[in-house]
């Protein structure tokens, strides 16, 4: 008897496989997150400038030019997992990701070598953005393929699952410094502390990697047809509209996820005035909400079918985004900010659970890896990763501290729009022809 394709060998249970395979989804959030929070510090250090706004902008137009080589990453890191196999693919994905975190955590500030410091940095935010372009879509397909059938939608949410202890982890390190550590030693060097720490556990996440095995899908498929990495190519051009389906359908996750988690202590420290402590600690529980809620998401998903909750999610993210934020921003609380972002969060984790594999089901199997992270890739690359540079640049102009309530709410009119397209363009496939 042969084994299901949706499982693997015996030797590997499931939850063993979900842990091994989400360990470098860990390290991109929680460098990414790292970034985010320290955006006020890595300011200061790489690129000074005259004022708080115009050094802060710069540092935000850095975090976000990594997800500008995310598009390419998924094209080719995608065409080549596609190509090789996931198992081999992940451990490339994550060889490139330690690159670029190590070199961000040991680079010497502008005072000392100038212009060569953010240049660096740069470089930094480009390798991590071009590994994590096929990270995220290599994971989610692997715990698609490997999911018990019928359970598909609770076992993909792993993947942002296990970003959201990522951040948990980065907020409780970043709240722990905060604590033990003066602002003027933060700005200087404590700081890099995470950064460091980031870096002791890639050995660790390697280990895990090497004991991936493949999954039995990809290699009953290999069997039969293994295209190479030019078919894979054709195939993602004549599927391009998909393709760009699939990111609007994606721009609901990354802007709300980058508002909630990378944006949030920024925006309460300098936006709304509150103390880090405070920040940090609505970041942390944020997290932890998002946690509990995307797994919910994705078994919501088994039960009564993808698209009800992705157009029940969107709806209310129109509806409440931007009022929600306003109270928010007429009184600024940490009550206050921990209810709004933990509503935020709630409509976050329903609709990831069960868009991630929405979006794995919805692209042609020849290019699942590469079609999914093409398009998560330029959903990030065009909402997410510029959403902390878009909000503060929203606030900016028009003096209304919950502007970035409207970036939210176009995210999820895109998102909604996708939905109907898609699940239209699947129902069609499926008819009969008479």
């Amino acid at each position: 008897m042969h084994p299901s394709p949706s499982t693997l060998s015996p030797g590997q249970s499931k939850a063993a496989a979900v842990f091994r395979v989400t360990a470098g989804n860990f390290l991109e959030q929680f460098d990414f997150f790292l970034f985010g929070f320290y955006a006020t510090q890595i300011a200061g250090v790489f690129f000074p400038a005259s004022s708080e706004f115009a050094s802060l902008m710069m540092t935000f137009a850095v975090f976000g030019a990594g997800f500008l080589m995310r598009p390419l990453g998924a094209i080719v890191l995608g065409a080549y997992i596609d190509d090789v196999g996931r198992r081999k693919g992940l451990i490339v994905t994550l060889s490139i990701m330690a690159s670029g975190t190590i070199l961000i955590a040991f680079v010497p500030g502008y005072a000392t070598i100038g212009l060569l410091a953010p240049a660096l940095v740069l470089v930094g935010r480009l390798l991590q953005g071009f590994s994590a372009g096929a990270e995220l879509g290599g994971v989610s397909v692997y715990l698609a393929e490997m999911a018990t059938p019928g359970r598909k939608g609770f076992f993909t949410s792993w993947q942002s699952a296990s970003q959201q202890v990522a951040i948990v982890v980065a907020a409780a390190l970043g709240f722990a410094l905060n604590q033990s550590l003066n602002a003027a030693a933060i700005a200087a060097w404590g700081w890099r502390v995470p950064f460091f720490v980031g870096c002791m556990i890639v050995p660790f996440i390697f280990m895990l990697r090497r004991n991936l095995e493949e999954t039995q899908e990809f290699k009953a498929r290999a069997r039969q047809h293994r295209p190479s990495m030019n078919e894979v190519f054709r195939t993602l051009i004549k599927n391009w509209g998909v393709v760009i389906a699939g990111m609007m359908l994606v721009a609901m996750t990354t802007s709300s996820f980058y508002l909630i988690t990378v944006y949030a202590p920024t925006f309460g420290k300098t936006v709304l005035h509150l103390s880090t402590a405070d920040s940090l600690l609505v970041t942390l529980c944020v997290a932890v909400s998002n946690f509990v809620w995307l797994p919910i998401g994705g078994a919501l998903s088994d039960k009564i079918g993808r698209r009800p909750l992705l157009v029940g999610m969107t709806l209310l993210a129109i509806a409440t985004a931007y009022p929600a934020l306003s109270v928010l921003a007429h009184a600024p609380s940490f009550l206050n900010m921990l209810l709004v972002l933990l509503w935020l969060s709630f409509m976050y984790g329903i609709y990831n659970g069960a868009m991630v594999v929405a979006l794995t089901e919805v692209m042609p199997v020849q290019v699942r890896v590469a079609g999914f992270s093409l398009a998560y890739s330029l959903a990030t690359a065009v909402f997410g990763g510029f959403t902390p540079a878009i909000s503060t640049a929203l606030i900016h102009m028009t003096g209304d501290k919950a502007a970035p309530g409207y970036w939210m709410s176009f995210a999820a009119v895109c998102a909604l729009l996708a939905t109907f397209a898609l699940y239209r363009r699947r129902a069609a496939a499926l008819t009969p022809v008479h």
